[in-house]
């Protein structure tokens, strides 16, 4: 084990550690090194790097401010630990997706977009002045038509009326407008003849219908507003955010909004003069349209001796997203569309550039959604990070990132209850020899399947060309296992996702992150409480809605949260422990109900695990034994979800789609946030579906799960434009032999071919 000095000044020094199931740790953390945490999903390394050393460090920044500005500044509190010391400025570099503002775009969040820019105000022909000129967000840059969004909205009015009816007889079908309710009636009382069918109005009706400014009318009474059915519409329904709504409501607003290249901007968000000036013939939209490799190139052919060091620097940016295997994207994507993976690479570029040193920068999984090829490439970049005087701290599963480190944590031994303390700390060498779960599986390699599983029948995908597919037809085995790979960009997502056809006969489970409150734990976002619940009415002979910290069982004191949350104002908010209920969310009178022995706080309390087995059978077994399957036995049953992880998430929602009858199984990157050990569950898992008489189709870059395929579909050769072909089709061990492709390559050197 390497020796680290204990200098605070060399060490980041944590002493007792209790933040979530972390077990009063203590260690210290070289810095100016990079230093890789690992153990199974749920171990505490989240709540180590994340939840203790980069909470402090943020909570302490932000307490330099003065007060005021605090209070506009969300509130953290203090992480549940003795002492810790030597930290710096921390940097955190996670997969949540970037903001979803139209305007935030890959450019503006590297900042390569106002370099190009600043490029234009000097080198472009004819030039149309300062650098804010040239940009959507500014008043002077933007296309006027469209407020520098590139789209308009419209509302298509058929999914608002039925024109072949009369208000009485219900031709307004939006949510809420029932024909005896008030809305319609406001619009007979406006002069409407409720009787008389919307095809049948006259022009004039038809334009004050749906478009008339606001007046008053008189109904019953009272003074109400009428007004024409669109603005009614985008005032009350429309205007609101899409995910704050029902989802009823949220599927009206998808088929009534829709989204269309502004006709004046042609979708480039700028004004005509902006779009006048070029350099060497392409102008500022043209440059942000092109696929950054592109860019870079074109870049790379400008030669002015006055930007030289803006040419450089915007160089450097293109050139870094290209390496981390972002080439593919464009400056004009917008942040919003990118998946988390992809997010965070751009984040991570945006720090590539910055004159900081001797920070902390702290990252999450940046492995997930890379090919093996391109993960070479982001390991350079940590190291890059490192040796400008950084301290990179890596929460991350796959071993060829582990092995990079100079530096190793693991915790454990096992998830929840059963993890939180430091199994290891030393080298990758130590950890190799240590005997822990991590070191024992770090080598591991997953062999070849033997024999193929035979195929059923296909199914057909032809000349598919969404994005970047070129004109691709495929045929895809059913009933067994199919894993769909290639370089990040190369169309994966594209072929699958837009070809196979959504249905009663297909489960598709995406990487969308699941929703939920302090309130939600697995016990209600997975529908396993219902049962229980009735289980409880049923045995006590009272009703269900008793066994819910929702609803009538809930503690008055805290309304069923457990904890009482005060807020200070200026300083950051407290959350104590509700002392009539102590934590356990239920009036007193609920507790008294047992179900063979135990109340409903105890059950909510119990891991899954223990709670499958306690529900010997029947529907609340079912839900718990898939969870079990997909190695979530280790969460608590009522731990709310903002405490599980990414992986943890995404497995949950498998094993609710489980339950699902659909014939085919889609699945995005499975193996996300899977330790090397838990892996070989999955695979297990996905097997097990297979046997049952399910087609299992995966998008996938752990090879274990290649190299455990029936069937591999390979994609590229590169990425964006460079890729959208198949470049292999056959089962492993043929892919292996040829080493045709770079995923051939890096499998047949995973297999030790």
């Amino acid at each position: 084990m390497t020796e680290w000095p204990a200098d605070a000044h060399d060490a980041i020094q944590v002493r007792g550690a209790r933040e979530n199931n972390l077990k009063n740790v203590s260690l210290d953390i070289p810095k100016r090194r990079l230093t890789v945490f690992t153990g199974v999903s749920g171990s505490g390394k989240s709540s180590l790097v994340f939840g203790t050393i980069a909470a402090e460090s943020q909570r302490l920044i932000n307490e330099t401010y003065t007060s005021f500005i605090q209070s506009f500044m969300p509130s953290l509190g203090r992480p549940d630990i003795d002492s810790l010391s030597g930290l710096s400025a921390a940097i955190i570099v996670d997969q949540e997706k970037m903001g979803a503002n139209s305007r935030s775009t890959v450019g503006t969040a590297t900042d390569a977009n106002a370099m190009l820019r600043l490029l234009f105000s000097r080198l472009g022909e004819p030039s149309i002045g300062p650098a804010f000129r040239y940009g959507f967000n500014h008043p002077e840059g933007m296309c006027l038509r469209c407020e520098g969004l590139g789209q308009v909205t419209d509302v298509d009015i058929d999914e608002l009326v039925d024109r072949s009816r009369s208000l009485r007889e219900g031709a307004i079908t939006i949510p809420g407008y029932s024909v005896d309710g008030w809305y319609v009636r406001i619009f007979t009382e406006a002069g409407f003849d409720g009787d008389l069918p919307l095809k049948d109005y006259s022009e004039e009706q038809w334009q004050r219908f749906l478009y008339a400014p606001p007046e008053k009318v008189f109904v019953t009474g009272m003074n109400l507003t009428f007004e024409g059915l669109v603005p009614k519409t985008q005032k009350s329904i429309l205007s609101k955010d899409r995910d704050s709504v029902q989802p009823h409501i949220r599927a009206f607003i998808d088929r009534a909004v829709t989204f269309t290249a502004c006709p004046e901007c042609h979708g480039t968000r700028l004004n005509e003069a902006v779009r006048s000036s070029r350099i060497d013939g392409s102008n500022i939209a043209e440059c942000s349209s092109m696929q950054i490799s592109d860019l870079a190139e074109f870049v790379r052919r400008l030669h002015d001796p006055e930007v030289a060091p803006l040419l450089l620097t915007l160089m450097q940016t293109l050139d870094s997203l290209v390496e981390i295997g972002l080439g593919y994207l464009s400056l004009d994507r917008t942040s919003g569309s990118l998946s988390g993976g992809e997010a965070q690479r751009v984040k991570m570029v945006r720090h590539l550039g910055s004159s900081l040193t001797d920070v902390s920068y702290i990252f999450d999984e940046p492995t997930v959604g890379l090919h093996p090829h391109d993960i070479q490439r982001m390991n350079g970049l940590l190291v890059r990070l490192r040796d400008k005087g950084n301290t990179v701290l890596v929460v991350e599963h796959k071993p060829e990132t582990i092995v990079i480190a100079d530096h190793v944590v693991d915790l454990g031994p096992g998830a929840g209850s059963h993890g939180g303390t430091i199994q290891f700390e030393g080298t990758v060498d130590g950890l190799r020899a240590s005997g822990t779960l991590t070191g024992r599986h770090l080598d591991d390699r997953a062999t070849l399947r033997a024999s193929p599983r035979a195929p059923s029948g296909t199914l057909e995908i032809r000349g598919a060309t969404r994005h970047n597919l070129r004109d691709v037809s495929v045929d895809i085995p059913l009933g067994v296992l199919t894993v769909v790979t290639g370089v990040a960009g190369s169309g994966k997502s594209s072929l699958i996702h837009g070809s196979i056809p959504r249905g009663a006969n297909v489960v598709s489970v995406d990487q969308s992150p699941i929703r939920g409150s302090r309130r939600s734990n697995p016990a209600t976002y997975t529908g396993v409480l219902d049962p229980i619940r009735t289980a409880f009415a049923k045995a006590n002979k009272v009703k269900p809605a008793l066994f819910s910290a929702n609803s009538e069982g809930a503690c008055p004191n805290c309304n069923g949260n457990g904890m009482i949350y005060t807020d200070l104002a200026m300083m950051a908010g407290v959350a104590t422990v509700c002392e009539v209920c102590d934590g356990k969310r239920f009036t007193a009178e609920v507790l008294e109900y047992t179900l063979n022995g135990r109340n409903i706080a105890e059950v909510l309390a119990m891991p899954i695990l223990e709670a499958r087995d306690f529900f010997g059978a029947g529907p609340a077994h079912a839900v718990l034994e898939r969870l079990v399957d997909v190695g979530l036995g280790y969460l608590g049953l009522g731990q709310p979800l903002t405490t599980l992880s990414g992986g943890e998430r995404q497995r949950m929602k498998l094993a609710i789609h489980m339950a699902e009858k659909g014939g085919i199984y889609v699945l995005d990157e499975p193996t996300t946030g899977l330790h090397l050990a838990d892996v070989e569950h999955m695979l297990t898992l996905l097997d097990r579906l297979v046997d049952s008489g399910k087609t299992v189709i995966v998008i996938e870059h752990h090879q274990a799960v290649m190299a455990h395929a029936d069937w591999i579909i390979d994609l590229g050769p590169g990425a964006g434009h460079d890729g959208g072909r198949i470049v292999f089709e056959g089962t492993p061990a043929e892919l292996v032999a040829q080493r045709s492709t770079l995923t051939g390559q890096h499998l047949a050197d995973y297999v030790g071919a």
